[in-house]
C-alpha cells in the first residue's frame, strides 16, 4: 500500500507542473481601461471638484469599473491596447454633484454611447456646444436637473445614432429646434416639465418606424399639432398641459395598431370626438380640459384594455356609452361638458 504513493505522488507533480506552465504561457487578463478615457474621466471628476459621487475613481481601480462608467462586453481584457473604451457615463441621484456640464472633458470620451444626468439637481448651465463631437451617442439623458438655456440644434444635427433624447424636468427655454426630426434611428423623444416655447416641429419622429414615444407635456408650445402626426406610429403621446389648438383626430384610427397612450389634457384643442376610430391597445386616453365637441365614441366600451378615460371639461353632448368596460369610469371622468348624459352622470331626457 506504501509503495503504491510513489506513483500517484509523481503524476500529481506532473500534473502541477504542467498546469504552471500553461498558466505561465496563457495571456494575463487585466481590467480594461484605455489611458485617454481615463484621463477624460479624472478631468470631469475635477470639474466637479472630487465630489463624494467619484469616490471610487481611484488609481488602484481601472477606470471600467469606477462607478457610473461602463466599457461594454466583459469586466476583463486579455489585450489591453486593443483600444476598449468608455462607452457609458452615467451620473445619477446626487446632490454633491455641482456645477455646469463639463462638456470639454466629456467630448474627450470619443466612443460615448450613452450619456446620463439625472437627479443631480446641482447640474447647472446650458448644455455645452463641445458635446457636438459625440457623434457616436445613442442615447442622451439629462433629466431633473437645474439645466437652463436652449436646446441645441446640433442634438439633431450631428448625433446620427441618437434613439433617444430625455431633458426632462429641466429649466430650457425656447423653442423645440426643427432638427430633432433629423436622426434616423430616434425612437423616443421626452422634453416634458421645461419652459419650452413655439409649435412642434412638422416632422418630429417621422422617421421612427414602427414605434415612437413623444412626451412634451408641461411646457408653453403653441400652435397646432402637425398634420403629419398622422403618419407616426406612436405607442405614447403626451401633449398636455400647453397651448396647443385645432385638430387633434389624426392621433387616432383603426391603423394605429401599437397606440396605447393619449394625454392631451389643458390646451384648447377643437375636434369632434364623435368621428374618432379608436385603436383596440387603447389603454390611457385622457383629453379633458379643452374644447372638444362631439359624442364619446361607441367603441370605447369595447376597449378591453382602456384603464384611463377622461373627457370631463369639454363641450361633448349625448350619451355616455354603457356596458363593456364603462362600469370603470365615475362621473368625474364626464362632468363639465355641454350635454353628455347618462350613467354615471344624470339621466338622459
Amino acid at each position: 500500500m506504501v509503495r503504491a504513493i510513489g506513483p500517484l505522488l509523481l503524476l500529481a507533480h506532473v500534473l502541477v507542473f504542467v498546469v504552471s506552465i500553461a498558466a505561465a504561457a496563457a495571456p494575463v487578463r487585466r481590467p480594461r481601461c484605455d489611458a485617454g478615457d481615463r484621463a477624460a474621466l479624472l478631468a470631469v471628476k475635477a470639474a466637479f471638484n472630487n465630489a463624494s459621487y467619484f469616490q471610487s475613481w481611484t488609481p488602484d481601480i481601472a477606470c471600467c469599473h469606477w462607478y457610473g462608467v461602463d466599457c461594454g462586453g466583459d469586466d476583463y481584457d486579455y489585450d489591453p491596447t486593443d483600444g476598449d473604451r468608455v462607452l457609458s457615463l452615467a451620473i445619477i441621484r446626487d446632490d454633491n454633484v455641482t456645477g455646469g456640464i463639463p462638456g470639454d472633458a466629456i467630448a474627450r470620451l470619443t466612443r460615448l454611447q450613452e450619456l446620463m444626468f439625472f437627479k443631480v439637481p446641482g447640474v447647472t448651465g446650458p448644455i455645452p456646444a463641445a458635446l457636438a463631437t459625440l457623434t457616436a451617442l445613442r442615447e442622451l439623458t439629462i433629466s431633473r436637473t437645474a439645466l437652463s438655456g436652449s436646446i441645441p440644434s446640433f442634438i439633431g444635427d450631428k448625433f446620427t445614432a441618437l434613439q433617444s433624447l430625455d431633458l426632462s424636468f429641466n429649466s430650457l427655454t425656447g423653442a423645440i429646434p426643427a432638427s430633432l426630426a433629423k436622426p434616423p434611428k430616434l425612437i423616443s423623444i421626452d422634453l416634458s416639465r421645461n419652459q419650452l416655447t413655439g409649435s412642434i416641429p412638422r416632422l418630429l419622429l417621422s422617421k421612427a418606424g414602427q414605434q415612437a414615444f413623444l412626451t412634451l407635456s408641461h411646457n408653453n408650445l403653441s400652435g397646432r399639432i402637425p398634420a403629419a402626426f398622422g403618419a407616426v406610429n406612436f405607442v405614447q403621446i403626451d401633449l398636455s398641459r400647453n397651448q396647443l389648438t385645432g385638430d387633434a383626430s389624426m392621433l387616432f384610427g383603426s391603423g394605429k395598431k401599437e397606440l396605447g397612450s393619449v394625454y392631451l389634457s389643458r390646451n384648447a384643442l377643437s375636434f369632434d370626438m364623435s368621428e374618432l376610430r379608436l385603436p383596440e391597445r387603447l389603454s390611457f386616453l385622457d383629453v379633458s380640459h379643452n374644447a372638444i365637441r362631439g359624442g364619446i365614441p361607441a367603441q370605447v366600451a369595447n376597449l378591453s384594455n382602456l384603464q384611463l378615460l377622461n373627457v370631463s371639461y369639454n363641450r361633448m353632448c349625448g350619451e355616455v356609452p354603457t356596458g363593456g368596460n364603462m362600469a370603470r369610469f365615475d362621473a368625474y371622468c364626464f362632468q363639465h361638458n355641454k350635454c353628455l348624459c347618462g350613467a354615471p352622470l344624470a339621466a338622459c331626457h
